[in-house]
This record gives C-alpha cells, sequence and structure tokens, in this order.
C-alpha cells in the first residue's frame, strides 16, 4: 500500500515536472511569435481611452499565494470602484477595444507572462479574487495545491459568463451561489484526473470554442 502510494507521487512529482517544463517551452515560443499582436494590441487600447495598457488584479495561486495577473485593460480607469468585480452583460465601464477583447479571448494574452513567472500554468484552474475564494469550502481549497491556470474545462463551459449573469436579478448572489460552485466541481475533477495529455486536450477545445 504504501509502495503504491510512493509511485503515486512519484508520479504527480513527474507530471508537474514535465508540466512545468512544458509551460516554460510553449511560452517563450509563443510571446515571441506574438510579439508584434501584443504590440498593436497596446496601442490600439492607448488610443481607444486613457490610462494603462494592462489591468493587474491580485489573485489566489498555488499555496493560497496572492500574485498579480495580467491582462489587457478592457474597462475604464479604476473600473472596481465603480462597480463589482464580476461584469454583467454589456457592462458600461467596458471600452470600445475591451468588447472586442474580451469577446476573442485576446485580454488574457498577458497572462502568458504569470506562466513564464510561475504564477500561472497554460492549464489549471482559473484563479479567483480573494474575496470570493473566502468562501470556498475546506475540501474545494484543495485546487490551491496545483499552479491556476489560463485555461481549464471551467473557463470554456463559461466563456460568456458575463451574458448568463445579464439575465440574473442578483448577479454576484448568482455567481457565487451557482457558477462558481459549478466551476469548482470542474476544477475538483481536473485536479484529480490532470495529466499531460489532459492539458493538450483542454488547449485543444479552448481554440476551437475561441474560433467558434
Amino acid at each position: 500500500m504504501e509502495a503504491q502510494k510512493m509511485e503515486g507521487k512519484k508520479g504527480v512529482l513527474l507530471n508537474d515536472i514535465v508540466k512545468r517544463a512544458m509551460d516554460l517551452l510553449f511560452t517563450t515560443i509563443g510571446l515571441i511569435i506574438i510579439a508584434p499582436i501584443l504590440l498593436l494590441i497596446s496601442i490600439l487600447i492607448k488610443i481607444d481611452s486613457r490610462g494603462p495598457v494592462f489591468f493587474k488584479q491580485v489573485r489566489v495561486g498555488k499555496n493560497e499565494r496572492p500574485f498579480k495577473i495580467l491582462k489587457f485593460r478592457t474597462m475604464v480607469v479604476d473600473a472596481e470602484k465603480l462597480g463589482k468585480q464580476i461584469t454583467v452583460g454589456k457592462d458600461q465601464r467596458i471600452t470600445k477595444i475591451g468588447h472586442f477583447l474580451r469577446k476573442s479571448k485576446l485580454d488574457e494574452l498577458p497572462q502568458l507572462i504569470n506562466v513564464f513567472k510561475g504564477d500561472m500554468s497554460l492549464v489549471g484552474p482559473r484563479p479567483e479574487v480573494p474575496k470570493y475564494t473566502a468562501f470556498y469550502t475546506k475540501e474545494q481549497k484543495k485546487i490551491f495545491n496545483i499552479r491556476p491556470g489560463i485555461t481549464d474545462y471551467a473557463s470554456i463551459k463559461y466563456r460568456n459568463e458575463n451574458e448568463i449573469l445579464a439575465l440574473s436579478n442578483d448577479p454576484e448572489r448568482t455567481y457565487i451561489e451557482e457558477i462558481m460552485n459549478d466551476k469548482l466541481k470542474y476544477n475538483m475533477e481536473y485536479m484529480e484526473k490532470r495529466s499531460i495529455l489532459t492539458d493538450i486536450k483542454i488547449i485543444l477545445l479552448t481554440i476551437k470554442a475561441i474560433i467558434k
């Protein structure tokens, strides 16, 4: 029994090492290839509205360590002071270029930098803000044993999350009690069955969903 546990731990450790190596390899190649796109988007953001190119927000990562996630700014400056930490439907705080970046998921591209730094992985549970992780149960907090990611099964299912929340009379309550808990079920399942092949599958499904 102990031997099986040891073998299991070795398998998980080997998987994590290979996963990190793949993250570094593909992130480095990806950042070099898309550098012109990143520059173009940065210019468009500056032309569209005043403020910084990047949006930084504190999220909870592996071992519950807080880090600052990077995104292209898609909302007006100080948007969080003007409303909730979730966006609903055609949120008035979203800029013109921001609507396109969100719909195409191009606003997520700067997170490749987070992956390179080791804060995130290409695939893994999406990192949440401290305000909402405070609602996690002890069981749900097990997802903090692995690095959060840019994409996962929950991200694919809820790629139009803000449109779903727009149908609710109380969007924040709907997010906490329904959507967030459903996402966590997907995250827990991923954590138990994670593998390199699963990660490749999720990446391909994500690309398919974006194109569709």
